[in-house]
Formats: C-alpha cells, sequence, structure tokens
C-alpha cells in the first residue's frame, strides 16, 4: 500500500515531465520563427542600407561595375547581380543549406536567405543576402538541457515541500487514525478529537465522533438483549427439562407415553443447544469477545481429544494425531469452542470403525474423515444447513466454526481428498 501522498505526487511529476518534453519542440519552433523574421528585417536593413550607399557615390558606370564587382569578393555572403527589365520578379525569402569550402567538417548550414531586386543609378539589380541561421539540433539541446535542469528543481522541490508540510497538514488525520486503531468498544470509552483548522479533519471527526456514539449504542442494546435472553431463555428451558428427567423416572410411566416424554426431552435439547449457539453467535456478531489472549493452541488441542476420546472408542474410530506446538493470538473460549465442534463434526459423520486425522503444522489445522461422497460446499458454512440425516445437530456448528475464524482473522477450508472429508484452518492472521 502506497500513502496518500504519493499517489498524488507521482501523477503530477508525470504530469510536467509530459508538459516540459511537450515544451522542447514548442520552445524550438518558437524561437527557430522568431529568429528568422530578425534575420529577415536584417536582411533587408543590408539590402537597403547597400543600396543606398551605391547610389550616394558619385561613380562612373565603370567605376560602379568595379566596385559591386569588388563588393561581391569582400563580401561572401551576399551577391549583386544587373539583371535586365525582364528579369525583375517580387521579393522572395527562403532558406537554403550549403556545404562550407573553408571548414573541414562535411556537415551542412542554413542560411536565411533574401532576393530582393534594387536599383543603383537608376538600373535594376538582383540582391542576394545569405545569413547563417544558428544550428537547430544546437538549439534543441540546449533547449532540452534547459528544461530538464528546470524539472530537475521542480521534482526536488516538490518532494522537499511534500516531505516538509505533509507532517504538519496530515497530523490531525494522523491522530484520529491513531486515535480509531486504539478504539475498543468492548470499554465503550469515547473517543474526544482534538479540534482542526482543516474543514474536511473538522467534519471527519465529528462525522467518526456521531457514528462512534451510534455504535456505543447499538452495542449496548445488543449487549443486554443477549444477556437477557440467555438468563430469560435457558432458564425456563432448564426447568422444563428438570420437569421431564423427573417424568421419565416416575415408574407409573406407559411405554407410550415414555416414548412421547422422550421425543420432547429430545427436542427441548436440541432447542437448548440451538438457544445457546444464536447466543454465542449474537455475542461473536457484538465483539463482547476478547481476542487478546496467548493461546498455545497445541495443548488445547489436546485436552479436547482427551476429552473426546469416549466417543471415538463408542465408534471404534482409529485417530491418527500430527500435532507440533503453535502458539496464537486470540480468545480461548471461541478456540476450545472451533477446535470441539470440529473434532465433534468428524465424528459424528464417521462410520463405524472409520478413521480420522487430526494435525497441527506449518500454521495449519486440519480435521479429515472418511466418507463416501464429497459434500456441497455452497451450502456447508450456512446457517441451519442440514447435509446428512443427523438430526442430533443443532444445523449451526459449522456457521459457528466460519464465524470464529472471521473473529480471529483465520479461514476455513473444505475440499474431498481420496475418500476423506477435510477441514483445514489457516491461523495465520489474513
Amino acid at each position: 500500500m502506497k500513502p496518500l501522498l504519493s499517489k498524488t505526487t507521482k501523477p503530477f511529476i508525470i504530469y510536467v515531465l509530459i508538459v516540459l518534453m511537450i515544451s522542447i519542440p514548442v520552445y524550438y519552433f518558437v524561437v527557430d520563427s522568431i529568429w528568422q523574421n530578425e534575420l529577415d528585417e536584417h536582411n533587408q536593413i543590408i539590402v537597403e542600407k547597400t543600396a543606398y550607399k551605391f547610389n550616394h557615390l558619385k561613380l562612373s558606370d565603370e567605376n560602379l561595375e568595379r566596385s559591386i564587382d569588388l563588393w561581391n569578393h569582400i563580401q561572401p555572403e551576399t551577391d549583386i547581380e544587373r539583371i535586365t527589365q525582364n528579369q525583375i520578379r517580387k521579393d522572395s525569402v527562403y532558406i537554403s543549406e550549403k556545404h562550407l569550402p573553408f571548414i573541414s567538417e562535411q556537415k551542412k548550414e542554413r542560411y536565411r536567405c533574401l532576393k530582393k531586386v534594387v536599383y543603383i543609378h537608376g538600373k535594376p539589380y538582383l540582391f542576394t543576402v545569405e545569413t547563417n541561421i544558428e544550428e537547430s539540433h544546437e538549439t534543441i539541446g540546449i533547449i532540452a538541457m534547459i528544461t530538464i535542469f528546470f524539472f530537475v528543481v521542480i521534482l526536488v522541490g516538490l518532494l522537499y515541500l511534500n516531505r516538509k508540510f505533509s507532517a504538519s497538514i496530515w497530523k490531525p488525520f494522523r491522530d484520529t487514525l491513531n486515535q480509531l486503531k486504539t478504539f475498543n468498544l468492548n470499554n465503550q470509552s469515547k473517543i474526544e478529537f482534538p479540534t482542526s483548522d482543516t474543514m474536511e479533519f473538522q467534519e471527519l471527526n465529528q462525522s467518526v465522533q456521531k457514528l462512534i456514539e451510534r455504535n456505543i449504542s447499538v452495542y449496548k442494546s445488543q449487549k443486554e438483549f443477549t444477556e437477557n435472553a440467555s438468563h430469560e431463555l435457558q432458564t425456563p428451558l432448564a426447568i422444563i427439562k428438570n420437569k421431564l428427567d423427573l417424568l421419565l423416572q416416575d415408574q407409573d410411566l406407559t411405554e407410550k407415553r415414555y416414548e412421547i416424554v422422550e421425543d420432547m426431552n429430545k427436542a427441548l435439547t436440541r432447542s437448548s443447544r440451538i438457544n445457546k449457539n444464536l447466543l454465542l453467535l449474537a455475542k461473536i456478531d457484538n465483539h463482547q469477545f476478547d481476542n487478546s489472549e496467548t493461546i498455545s493452541f497445541d495443548q488445547m488441542l489436546l485436552q479436547s481429544i482427551d476429552i473426546l476420546e469416549e466417543h471415538f472408542e463408542q465408534k471404534n474410530i482409529s485417530v491418527e494425531k500430527n500435532i507440533i506446538p503453535i502458539k496464537v493470538n486470540g480468545n480461548s473460549s471461541l478456540t476450545e469452542i472451533m477446535i470441539n465442534n470440529l473434532i465433534i463434526n468428524a465424528i459424528r459423520h464417521t462410520a463405524f470403525g472409520g478413521t480420522i486425522s487430526i494435525q497441527l503444522m506449518n500454521s495449519v489445522f486440519e480435521v479429515s474423515n472418511s466418507g463416501a461422497q464429497e459434500l456441497n460446499g455452497e451450502l456447508l458454512f450456512k446457517r441451519f444447513s442440514k447435509l446428512s440425516a443427523d438430526t442430533n445437530g443443532s444445523g449451526l456448528g459449522l456457521f459457528i466454526i466460519q464465524e470464529i475464524c472471521k473473529f480471529h482473522h483465520w479461514t476455513i477450508n473444505y475440499r474431498f481428498e481420496n475418500g476423506h472429508h477435510i477441514f483445514s484452518v489457516s491461523l495465520l492472521f489474513s
């Protein structure tokens, strides 16, 4: 993950770089155009000034021709040529390239040229002026270097200013974030955010404050409901169960009535179990469990296996164990429930004389049992889903396991391989 400033700075730097790169040819064409206009004006002045000087020299035609020839020799970039009336044309401005004979390097030079007809002593002459233009690649190189220099200056300045001002500008936001990280709904403690002079941060603090107050209120209501439900429902259920147990012990009870009372007792036991499971899910949803304990997962697992040993023996199930020591952070009560539910689920769905494998290694807790066919993965972890004919279960066992894993930020997966149902829980923080 990247900080917010880097996400905003990077596009800005790319945008500036693109603009500056586009500006290089734009600079070149603008400078070259201005330079050519200046050269055109320069050539025009040379032509007019030269014609003016020759017209004010009182020379004979013969001396004038000699002077023009001499001018052409000593001014190689200009040429004055006598033309007839039929050769008179409009002024023309153009660019030409040619090699310089006095330079050893074989390269061409650009010239801005002007052909203009002037009159000296009333006679038409074609005046040609050629002025060297600055090399284009040199101009581009200089502009590129200047552009790169300013880009580096902008980049360094931007990074420096971001680092300098980000700490002070984003301090209210970081203070709010730190307080939210330490907030615990179980403590029901209110957060007092400092006043910020930034409108957005102040609005954020006010909105978060209202949200926390609403959550605390809802949390209190739900907690009171679960506590009341736990007390108000469990007590009458326990009384009814005790009455049924006494009724079952009555010697005057006929066999038919005994079967009816036994069915009622089983239904009541299942209802009591469902009620406990629903209350457990409500407490998990309300975050009423602390997850800051350090748990010896291997010790808890071995303890659960010992407690359930009688169930293994009743169905003559052979158990394969591969357990290495591992410690995790979480809630010990919920972790014990998850372990017991997974193992009991495996026992319940294993045929007489089957096998169960329990492994704990590489931060993965895995329980597998022999089976006939793969289970429906879409219904496996849903509430009250019944994937077998067994009526003793509440239909909430696997759903509770999934919710406990979510509470601890663990992940649970199911797969069917080589005639075995395999449930694996990754104990790594996801």
